[in-house]
């Protein structure tokens, strides 16, 4: 193997001369250190190292050792429940090894090479095989079945397979290839960061994911196999919302990528997730969960791999026929990790320092989502959903990563500050967002909840938007001006905002709601604008509609546990009752 030099050092950016055998995006080791680097430009026999870790004392002279292979993952049992860095090093494992601060060139295996998992195999002696048949099962954890498939460039015959319990690297299965030549399959694939896992098709996304927050399900849905952006600025809820779709949300597996966010909210990922119950398994939701941290204070570099490193294991995962969330918090901050280095490559800047690159990098990384037929036999049908956030500077989404990642996502989730001051949260801004998979969800909400649903959103909507426009003649000349029947729509919009869309993630019962109470809220909330227009057509007056007590209890509906749903239909009678009692006070009075 032949030995570069180093001939200048630039934070993370070292060059080496003497690299004429390597090529771009090769892995190598940087100094006696063995400091992971990966290739990312050559000049000739000159390679710019793009190096993972702490560079500091590392001089000219230096030795650099190519690996000749690209920066990849392993793929295997043991992913679900680990928490990796950006380069897929367990950093349970490092802190045994080094302490509690990421120490330089530590090297650990990705995956546990000592513990035994319980091999059940799925095909005979034999039995013809190609890529993505499903070899054998492997209990993972209680509620993920982690199935070990053929590698997706290998066609041949099984030569010998057995059940048992192995490490990962154990051969489990003897392929003949069409070559003639065996091939030993082990439970641990490879497979490169930069390039998305193959497929047979992609499908029409169609398909709800329940989140379990009203905002998004009711108004601005994704689909599984979607892609949405969630851009705010600083304090309006970005990462509490990534939360909550990473602890709610109707995926099988979630992989939570915190790319240059705060170590604390890592640390709460961390605390909250084993303590909480998915309500679809009824099982620890770390139990699906894969978690990839390259923190504020770890070194930039592996910022930008921590994003490939995620896509990748959850393709992986999807290929399996799972239905696969990632959530990646914050794409601006691996935004930022090009544009570093991209200027000490001496690149020519774009808009605002940015690569020109950006746009197709971002564009790269999203198109990687979607609803697929897996490879194999059996056909699986996997979904990946890929949902970004965004950190504007300033909260400013007119800058170049949330122009260019708004571009590719079909879902906006406009956080907004002034929302956001009032304690309202989810700080969704429901005039600004938008879904485009709307119609698809509306269809299939009809279909599986209630086949009003998708009109009493649009009813919902109007209200809201119709409530912005009177909110204007409000600040202009006042409340009073306005006709009873407006100043109802203003009281009814008031109760969609305040009543439905309104969620505490940190109560017990309102942090999550089923899609069962989700429809019987918007009932409930639309039914006051009904009944109380009914009421001002039999000449009621407004502010006794306005006093009724019922409406507290309107109010407090949201935190009704799913065993106490029948009282949104008690409300809802008391409320009929309350209106017709109004109605005939006024019928006396009348008379």
């Amino acid at each position: 193997m032949k030995v570069g030099r180093i001939v200048k050092v630039s934070g993370p950016l070292v060059v080496a001369e003497g690299m004429d055998e390597a090529n771009v995006y090769d892995v190598v080791e940087v100094s006696d250190n063995k400091l992971i680097g990966e290739i990312i430009e050559m000049r000739g026999d000159r390679a710019s190292i793009q190096v993972y870790e702490e560079t500091t004392g590392i001089g000219p002279g230096e030795p650099v050792y190519t690996t000749g292979e690209p920066l990849s993952v392993e793929l295997g049992p043991g992913l679900v429940k680990t928490m990796f860095d950006g380069i897929q090093r367990p950093l349970e494992h490092i802190r045994d090894e080094a302490g509690d601060f990421l120490a330089r060139g530590v090297a650990v295996h990705a995956l546990d090479r000592d513990k035994k998992w319980h091999f059940t195999p799925k095909v005979e002696v034999g039995e013809e095989v190609g890529p993505g048949d499903v070899l054998g099962t492997i209990q993972e954890t209680a509620v993920v079945l982690h199935s070990i498939m053929v590698p997706q460039n290998l066609h041949g015959k099984v030569k010998s397979i057995e059940e048992g319990e192995f490490t990962v690297d154990t051969t489990v299965c003897v392929i003949e290839g069409a070559d003639g030549k065996e091939h030993d399959i082990t439970m641990i694939q490879k497979w490169p960061v930069r390039r998305g896992r193959g497929y047979v098709r992609k499908l029409d996304p169609d398909e709800t994911l329940i989140t379990g927050q009203r905002v998004i399900d009711t108004f601005f849905p994704v689909t599984k196999g979607g892609t949405a952006a969630i851009p705010g600025p600083f304090g309006s809820g970005k990462t509490v919302v990534q939360h909550q779709l990473a602890k709610w949300a109707d995926a099988e597996i979630i992989v939570y990528v915190g790319c240059g966010e705060r170590g604390n909210e890592m640390t709460e990922v961390l605390l909250d997730f084993p303590k909480l119950i998915d309500p679809n398994t009824g099982e620890s939701l770390m139990e699906r969960t894969v978690l990839i941290a390259n923190t504020s204070n770890m070194p930039v570099a592996a910022r930008e791999a921590s994003l490939y490193t995620g896509m990748t294991i959850a393709e992986y995962f999807r290929d399996m026929g799972y239905s696969v969330a990632l959530m990646a918090d914050s794409t601006s901050r691996w935004a930022e990790a090009l544009r570093e280095m991209s200027s000490r490559l001496e690149e020519m800047p774009g808009d605002e320092g940015y690569p020109a690159y950006l746009a197709s990098r971002i564009a790269d990384f999203y198109e990687r989502a979607g609803k697929v037929v897996c490879l194999g036999k059996d056909e699986r049908i996997g979904a990946l959903t890929a949902i970004g956030a965004v950190s504007p500077p300033g909260g400013d989404i007119s800058e170049p990563v949330s122009q260019a990642t708004l571009r590719i996502v079909k879902v906006f989730w406009g956080l907004d500050a002034p929302l956001a001051y009032r304690r309202h949260f989810p700080a969704i801004n429901w005039l600004n967002s938008y879904s485009l998979y709307q119609a698809k969800a509306d269809e299939w909400m009809d279909k599986n909840v209630d086949p009003e649903f998708s009109a009493n959103r649009r009813k919902a909507m109007a209200l809201l938007e119709d409530e912005a426009s009177l909110q204007e003649i409000v600040r202009l000349v006042g409340r009073d001006s306005l006709s009873e029947e407006d100043q109802l729509k203003l009281e009814a919009a008031r109760s969609i905002r305040e009543d439905y869309l309104q969620q505490n993630a940190y109560h017990e019962e309102d942090t999550y709601a089923p899609l069962e109470k989700q429809n019987l809220m918007l009932k409930m909330v639309l039914s006051f604008y009904d009944e109380g227009l009914r009421a001002l057509k039999h000449g009621v007056y407004l502010d006794k509609i306005e006093k009724l007590d019922v409406r507290e209890k309107i109010a407090r509906a949201k935190y009704l546990g799913e065993d106490e749903l029948d009282q949104i239909n008690d409300i809802m009678a008391e409320l009929k009752q309350n209106i017709d009692d109004l109605i005939s006070e006024g019928g006396i009075l009348d008379a």
